[in-house]
């Protein structure tokens, strides 16, 4: 193809805070060029620079396609499923930087939550909860509405997620091993895991960092394996993660007004992906319970696609393009 411009045609970016995938898709849903970045972060760097920082991988994906970069615009509708996009106003600003580069005719930009919810359904009406490094979920209706919450932290009263874990994993070690609090296996279990002799040994490599930060995460699989082999403590804490997630889930349906009726809940994130039988099987008891027609669903689809899913919603696509969409995903795997 030697073009300027896809009629129809979608631009759609799923950019979190590890990875950014963008993909270029035609207005039948074939798959034109795709581009793979490092992580997106507007709230350190600003929206304008975050955004600019997306051009190379644009240009890979339209020289994949086989367009001519240089001519403006390559497309009719950018889809930005975007982490970091958790305010209104933090839409508005990235809104703005897309389009002041023109690479689209128009231009919608969502928190990346809504990428793994479209990825999961069959047409934009559903709850999606994703719970990995943080914790957060967002509901949609065909009509546009749409149930979502700050996600900014515990100040936005969010509970969870694998940092929060890690941090509930130290602290439970903590107190059992000076006393302020029940006996756990962590005790033991993390500074083996650690390669330190002691809890105290723990918490000093952990505060002057000879623990390196990133590290820090490790201790989330440590506090499933706790709690799968009956440590009271960790099982209390994996059923506090249960709780948080189905309350957000039945809140947003709530607040569309489907709780009672059938509804696809798509549960996304590496905390949910990696399949902790307790968790799950926690979640999908207080699930039936409080909303005895939904239907939960872990989905490990791109979320890209689900990005360009909306996309393809905002051009007016037919059924068969969001066929064609997700079928490249399903047969290609670098796609």
């Amino acid at each position: 193809m030697s073009a300027a411009l896809v009629p129809g045609g979608v631009l759609a970016f799923d950019a979190g805070n590890s990875k950014t995938d963008v993909a270029l898709v035609s207005a039948d849903g074939r798959v034109l060029g795709t581009a793979r970045g490092g992580g997106f972060e507007p709230h350190v760097i600003g929206a304008d620079a975050a955004v600019a920082g997306l051009e190379p991988l644009v240009r890979a994906a339209a020289a994949a396609a086989g367009l001519r970069f240089g001519d403006r615009p390559l497309v009719q509708q950018i889809s930005a499923c975007l982490a970091n996009a958790d305010l209104p106003i933090e839409e508005e600003r990235l809104s703005a930087a897309f389009e002041s580069f023109g690479w689209a005719e128009s231009v919608y930009v969502t928190n990346d939550t809504f990428a793994l919810l479209r990825s999961g359904v069959d047409e934009p009406r559903g709850v999606a909860v994703v719970c990995g490094a943080g914790i957060n979920c967002a509901g949609l209706l065909p009509d546009g509405r749409t149930a979502r919450f700050p996600a900014v932290g515990r100040i936005s009263g969010d509970w969870g997620g694998g940092a929060q874990l890690a941090e509930e994993a130290f602290a439970a070690a903590a107190r059992s091993d000076d006393g302020r609090g029940p006996f756990s296996a962590l005790e033991t279990a993390l500074p083996a895991h650690y390669g330190v002799k002691s809890v105290p040994a723990l918490i000093e490599a952990l505060h002057l960092g000879d623990i390196p930060y990133n590290r820090r995460l490790e201790a989330g699989p440590i506090l499933f394996q706790a709690a799968a082999a009956g440590d009271a403590v960790a099982r209390e804490v994996v059923q506090h993660q249960a709780e948080e997630i189905v309350t957000m889930a039945v809140v947003a349906m709530r607040r569309l007004d489907i709780l009672d009726e059938p509804t696809d809940v798509i549960l996304g994130g590496g905390v949910l992906t990696a399949g902790h039988p307790l968790l799950m099987e926690t979640v999908i008891r207080l699930l039936n319970a409080a909303a005895p027609k939904a239907v939960a669903r872990v989905i490990d689809v791109p979320p890209v696609v689900g990005a360009a899913l909306l996309g393809l919603d905002h051009t007016n696509a037919p059924a068969d393009a969001h066929l064609t969409l997700r079928s490249a995903y399903a047969t290609s795997p670098a796609a």
